[in-house]
């Protein structure tokens, strides 16, 4: 029997953290796919250190600002890949009938935002230690993180939603809608930060802020009303 679709804030919380709980849970058994994810950050960081040592010295800032923001992106593709694309039709189905469709994309979304974000502070320790911290303004810097992390997430969940319909090709799938998704909300990231690393002051980057925002606000709207029908297909 499926559960009752109508809108009731309370249970829908109560089906979110029980899913958050759930993905939690499954992360910590599976250590190994964390790890990965983990070693390429550090991996590609260490890498980019070899480089531009070689050249003898940091890099400069907007080498530094655009390197640091593709190794993002790519690590949350790897990470919010496997979200939908790990769970079998026989699970879905499981899944179908305890919970609305609703609390499964808004507990996905949750899950890798968080997941992303403590990979993107990571990926920022890593990078002031090896190649130095040009960032002027940590303030807008940290908020900008904290605005892609949640952008990616919103956006490549949707995604992997879609891409797991489509069985075996899903990954070459998810990267193909994924990556013309994210280049506008990337430019804007790129932007807001190189203000920071300048810098400059939070007025400049106010409107690019702000769209970013619109952007997440939009994307989670779209992903809450559509998602049903795809769960449902």
């Amino acid at each position: 029997m499926r559960p009752d679709y109508t809108l009731d804030p309370v249970q829908l919380l109560s089906e979110i953290s029980t899913l958050l709980a759930k993905d939690f849970r499954l992360e910590w058994r599976q250590r190994a796919a964390l790890g990965g994810l983990l070693l390429y950050v550090g991996s590609t960081v260490f890498v980019a250190f070899l480089s531009f040592s070689l050249r003898g010295g940091q890099p400069p800032a907007p080498a530094w600002n655009a390197l640091f923001w593709v190794i993002l992106l790519f690590a949350a593709v790897n990470a919010v890949a496997k979200g939908f694309m790990q769970e079998s039709p026989g699970q879905r189905l499981y899944y179908y009938t305890l919970v609305r469709p609703q609390a499964v994309i808004l507990a996905k979304m949750l899950y890798n935002a968080l997941l992303l974000l403590a990979v993107a502070l990571l990926g920022l320790l890593l990078y002031t230690v090896f190649l130095g911290n040009p960032i002027q303004n940590p303030t807008l810097f940290l908020a900008n993180l904290v605005l892609g992390a949640v952008g990616f997430a919103t956006t490549l969940t949707l995604v992997s939603g879609i891409a797991a319909k489509a069985g075996g090709n899903g990954a070459t799938l998810m990267a193909v809608l994924g990556f013309p998704v994210m280049v506008p909300m990337l430019l804007l990231l790129i932007k807001v930060s190189k203000n920071a690393l300048d810098g400059l002051d939070w007025s400049v980057s106010q409107g690019s802020v702000l769209t970013l925002v619109a952007l997440n606000m939009i994307v989670a709207s779209v992903s809450y009303v559509l998602f049903p029908f795809l769960w449902r297909g």
